[in-house]
């Protein structure tokens, strides 16, 4: 019966790792229930759920710029020409920007990333379920891959109990060893094919339900629109592109 503190051992690695998948996944389902229907995206909505903090900044810069209230050089400086903000986004830029009115675009975008208007942004995508709280689809990763070395672990467990020799069977009768092992192995295999069926992909900033929101926004040619979803890089304007890609020299 030495085989027994070894199923043992198996039992509570399946029980632990698939414990906390049912967890996460419980907690990712009750994020997609609190989906808000019928939801339609704003402008800065659809750059947080696309790119996050950064892309917000960036569709707010080159607003400005095509509006001809900020002056955006190749070279990755940006002047100041009007210093009124029409909201809290284009506000929390002037004030990345500072008082001289002229700053490169880097420590711009990294300033109005963190202001507290994209923060309250934030967080009212995540009260509507349409954005990933903080953790969540990484704890649902993480809880996935423990199941796997889990499994691994059964399996390696089951192994060395199998070929220890002078096994006796004991108060288990006639079962074979390989038996026993096969029911914590097939727990953990039991959990990675529902969380493969029902727990949905999470990418770094759109809950599932957001993901669906963003393939459902109208196929046009709106500058700002394509800026939004897939970065600068989709600006016609090849001085806009050149000024975000630009790295100062050392």
């Amino acid at each position: 019966m030495f085989w027994v503190p070894l199923l043992l051992l198996a039992c509570a690695a399946a029980g632990l790792s698939c414990g906390r998948l049912c967890l996460a996944a419980s907690r990712a389902a009750a994020q997609e229930r609190s989906a808000g229907r019928g939801h339609e995206l704003t402008l800065y909505e659809t750059a947080f759920l696309s790119g996050g903090p950064s892309r917000v900044a960036d569709v707010t810069l080159v607003a400005m710029a095509r509006a001809r209230r900020l002056l955006i050089a190749h070279t990755g400086w940006a002047t100041v020409v009007d210093p009124v903000g029409r909201d809290d986004m284009e506000r929390s830029v002037l004030g990345a920007i500072g008082p001289a009115g002229q700053s490169r675009i880097a420590p711009i975008r990294l300033g109005a990333a963190a202001a507290d208007p994209v923060r309250a942004l934030a967080d009212r995508l995540v009260a509507a379920g349409l954005a990933v709280p903080d953790g969540l689809g990484a704890g649902v990763t993480a809880a996935v891959r423990q199941v796997r070395a889990a499994t691994a672990a059964v399996l390696a467990l089951g192994t060395v109990a199998v070929l220890m020799p002078a096994q006796e069977h004991g108060a288990a009768g006639q079962v074979p060893v390989a038996v026993w092992f096969s029911l914590p192995l097939l727990l953990c295999v039991a959990c990675l094919l529902i969380a493969r069926v029902e727990v949905h992909p999470y990418t770094r900033w759109a809950s599932p339900a957001g993901q669906r929101l963003l393939g459902a926004l109208p196929a046009r040619d709106e500058e700002l629109t394509a800026v939004a979803v897939r970065g600068v890089r989709a600006t016609g304007d090849p001085g806009l592109r050149a000024a975000f890609a630009h790295r100062p020299r050392p």
